[in-house]
Order: structure tokens, then C-alpha cells, then sequence
């Protein structure tokens, strides 16, 4: 009911762009652990997915040297949103047999980010958001207690060091906000490329043999994490705030989690238990609210 009261603030074309990008940030879960299952290697698979984005956004991008002090931030904006999400995203699918946790716990990134915000930037954090803040640990906490997923707690573990990067990786945009966007994400893409690639052939043996044996749906999963739930998914997100305020346009996150259960209990037949449900009502609604109050 909050989320349909918030939408009247968006136009209906808009409305509509929203509830499809959050489909496909969403996707992201269940067809990552498809593509991994039909014989993607999970850090090769993170590099191709950056390895997607850095090709198909260099042609519209003007090289340039940044000035030296965008140098540090963009480095580590690259290091944890482009290495460090795709590694430990991937690697905590490959290492649960259910996705819903999984959606879940990737919303610990908005409270993690306002606080590393706090420290790093000095933004002010109000005693309603520590209470949110507080209310999501909590829901994480209570789902990482469900039997069901007492042998996925490694996979849970990986999902929340993810979340601690997206929320690091968004600390660090802040101060390339004056770089083209375009430019920002090729230069993650090509960084997070090498440095997967280089990891995935260390610890995954030979990259070259897993490329040559991959079928057609591995590919198409990997297109899809590329195109639909990096580009279009990321970019059009940024399209939006020239039109709302990041207030008016965060709390549609909060959406992203259901259409990943919704399209892990098709695709997959999983469903939630009591406590993971309880557990993650809990999260995405004090998610909602922390960003609705940002």
C-alpha cells in the first residue's frame, strides 16, 4: 500500500520503466545461479558480465585522462562495485541451492551505505534511521536463524560481504559525481574485467576451456546480466533522477526483492518458509522507509 501511494508521484511511462528496472535488478539472482549451472564458472561469470558492459559502453564514451583527484575514488568505486559485488555476488549463488535468502540479504546494502555515508561523507543519521537500521539488522538476523537455510549459511555470509561493497561502491560515486556516468562504468567494466579474469584463471583453472564449453543458455544468462540488469537496469535508474529527486526514486528498491523471490519460486519451485517471510518483510520495509527518509 505505501509503494502505491508513492507511485502517484511518477508519471505512468515512468511508473512503468521503474517496475520493469526493478524486475531486472531482481533477475539478477535466479538467472545468475541458471547461467552458473549451465557451466559458467561464478568468477568467470563476473567477468563476463563487466567484461559485457565495458564493450557495449565504449563506443559512447570520449577517452579521457580524469583529473587526479577523481583517480582514488574512481579506483575504488571500480574496485567494490565492479570486482567486489560481481565476486562475492556470484560466489555466494554458486554456494546456495535457494535464492530468496539471498535477494533478501542484498538489502543490508542501503543500511550499510548511510552509515559508511555518516563516516566517510558526515551525513547526518536521525534517530528514526538508527531505528530502521537497527529494525533491518534485525530481520537479517532473524532469517539467518531458519532451519531451512542452515546449510546456506556460507552463501548468506557472501551475500551480506556483497551488500558491504554495493553500500561502499555508493559512498564512493559520490565524489565522481562531475565524470560522465558512461565513463565511470567502462572504466569499472574494464577494471573489474581483468581482475576477475585474472582471479577466475587462478582459482578456477583454465577460462579459455570453460569459454569454449559454454552453451547457448550460459551465454544468454550472461547477456542478460550484462545488458538487461547492469545497462539498462543501472543506467536507467540514472535517467530517472533527471526527472525526481533520489528521495522520490530510492524506495522503489525495495521492490527489486520481490520480484527476485517471485521469479526464484518460478523458476526454481522455491518458497519461503514463515520466518523467512516474517524475516523479510521486515527488511524491505525498513529498507523502504530508511530510503523514503534519505
Amino acid at each position: 500500500m505505501i509503494l502505491l501511494q508513492w507511485v502517484k508521484y511518477l508519471s505512468p511511462k515512468h511508473t512503468s520503466l521503474i517496475l520493469l528496472v526493478m524486475f531486472f535488478l531482481g533477475s539478477a539472482y535466479p538467472t545468475g545461479k541458471l547461467g552458473i549451472n549451465a557451466s559458467i564458472p561464478p568468477i568467470l561469470f563476473g567477468a563476463l558480465r563487466m567484461g559485457i558492459v565495458f564493450i557495449c559502453l565504449i563506443p559512447f564514451c570520449k577517452i579521457i585522462i580524469p583529473n587526479k583527484k577523481y583517480l582514488l575514488p574512481l579506483l575504488a568505486f571500480s574496485f567494490s562495485m565492479g570486482v567486489g559485488v560481481n565476486l562475492f555476488l556470484y560466489l555466494s549463488i554458486n554456494a546456495s541451492s535457494i535464492m530468496s535468502p539471498l535477494v533478501i540479504g542484498a538489502q543490508l546494502s542501503i543500511p550499510v551505505a548511510i552509515i559508511l555515508s555518516s563516516i566517510f561523507i558526515g551525513e547526518n543519521i536521525s534517530y528514526r534511521k538508527w531505528i530502521l537500521i537497527i529494525f533491518s539488522f534485525f530481520g537479517i538476523v532473524l532469517i539467518g536463524f531458519d532451519p531451512k537455510i542452515a546449510d546456506e549459511i556460507l552463501g548468506f555470509f557472501l551475500i551480506c560481504i556483497m551488500a558491504f561493497f554495493y553500500a561502499s561502491s555508493q559512498v564512493f560515486s559520490r565524489y565522481l559525481k562531475e565524470l560522465d556516468v558512461k565513463f565511470t562504468n567502462a572504466c569499472m567494466g574494464f577494471f573489474a574485467f581483468i581482475i576477475l579474469l585474472i582471479a577466475s584463471i587462478f582459482f578456477e583453472g583454465n577460462s579459455i576451456s570453460h569459454l569454449k564449453n559454454m552453451n547457448l543458455n550460459a551465454w544468454l544468462m550472461a547477456l542478460h546480466a550484462g545488458i538487461l540488469c547492469s545497462l539498462v537496469g543501472h543506467m536507467s535508474m540514472f535517467y530517472l533522477y533527471k526527472f525526481y529527486s533520489v528521495g522520490q526514486v530510492l524506495p522503489f528498491y525495495a521492490l527489486f526483492p520481490v520480484f527476485g523471490m517471485l521469479l526464484s519460486f518460478f523458476i526454481f519451485g522455491e518458497i519461503p518458509t514463515l520466518i523467512m517471510l516474517i524475516g523479510g518483510i521486515i527488511v524491505i520495509s525498513s529498507v523502504f522507509l530508511l530510503q523514503k527518509i534519505r
